[in-house]
């Protein structure tokens, strides 16, 4: 056997092993996707996406006579509407801003200790966040609330932003920065209109995959907003999520039916933002 023959088996046997070992990886993921779909889909309607959670007697009573179970998750919907958006606007602004002085202060004292403190939380499970939370604003205010949730959330969302600032940020050419100075524009003013616009693709998709993280969160809800059985817009009282209507579905026999619908609109909520960030990362790409 040649040497070129040779180095054309080699790069054919590493392509179909990974090949292999990727369709492998996607197998368990596919029916994970298709058991939720095909168990999910039945409760999906209008009443879905409009009415609150059913109660125990109502579902008992839909199952008993072969019928859907009545109500839905919008008690849910909008409780994690609420603390996505609170949590978004104290978490983005901060990455951002502690993003851009890791990308230009990076070897200070106090970049390092960020950088450090960032990778920690990173790391931290959701449920220690959650009792932090929990320590730092439920047991002050003396309820649980959505302001609460909203504040596990953002400390969750803070890492993946601030980190995906400053690497978007270190891949710009530095002739931007050189060229904005150069003609005069302060420091300040170069950074918010030259850099942040160019970085605008990097920063929506980390902006959006924190977001993506964050909205599958139970544990930290379970610590900070507790859940309600109502619709509520008010950020200092207890406030559901679908990801905490799941848990309280699993704990009733009844509403099984209910906790796959509910998995199944989180999971495609999850994928839309997901593909959204990828678009806008593709459309943005930083050449």
């Amino acid at each position: 056997m040649s040497s070129l023959t040779y180095r054309h088996f080699k790069d054919r046997l590493f392509f179909w092993t990974v090949c292999i070992f990727s369709a492998l990886t996607a197998i368990p993921l596919i029916l994970i996707i298709w058991e939720v779909v095909k168990k999910g889909y039945k409760q999906i309607n209008l009443n879905f996406f409009t009415e609150t959670a059913p109660s125990t007697l109502d579902a008992m009573l839909a199952r008993n006579s072969g019928e859907l179970i009545p109500g839905g998750i919008a008690n849910g919907i909008t409780g994690t509407l609420l603390m996505v958006v609170i949590a978004s606007l104290l978490a983005i602004p901060t990455g951002i801003l502690g993003g851009i002085y890791l990308s230009e202060k990076p070897k200070t004292w106090f970049s390092i200790l960020i950088r450090f403190l960032t990778d920690l939380v990173q790391g931290s499970p959701s449920i220690v966040i959650g009792i932090i939370a929990y320590s730092w604003i439920v047991k002050p205010l003396g309820s649980y609330s959505a302001l609460a949730g909203s504040i596990a959330l953002s400390i969750m969302m803070l890492p993946l932003i601030i980190r995906s600032t400053e690497e978007t940020l270190k891949m710009l050419p530095g002739s931007l920065k050189e060229a904005g100075l150069a003609l005069g524009a302060s420091y300040t003013r170069v950074i918010l209109k030259v850099l942040l616009p160019s970085a605008f693709g990097g920063l929506f998709t980390g902006i959006l995959l924190a977001i993506s993280r964050v909205m599958g969160e139970t544990a930290p809800l379970m610590l900070t907003a507790l859940g309600s059985s109502a619709i509520n817009w008010d950020i200092l009282k207890p406030t559901s999520a679908v990801p905490l209507l799941i848990w309280e579905f699993y704990n009733d026999p009844n509403l099984i039916d209910m906790i796959w619908s509910s998995s199944l609109f989180l999971l495609l909520l999850i994928l839309l933002l997901n593909i959204i960030a990828k678009q806008v990362a593709r459309k943005w790409k930083i050449q």
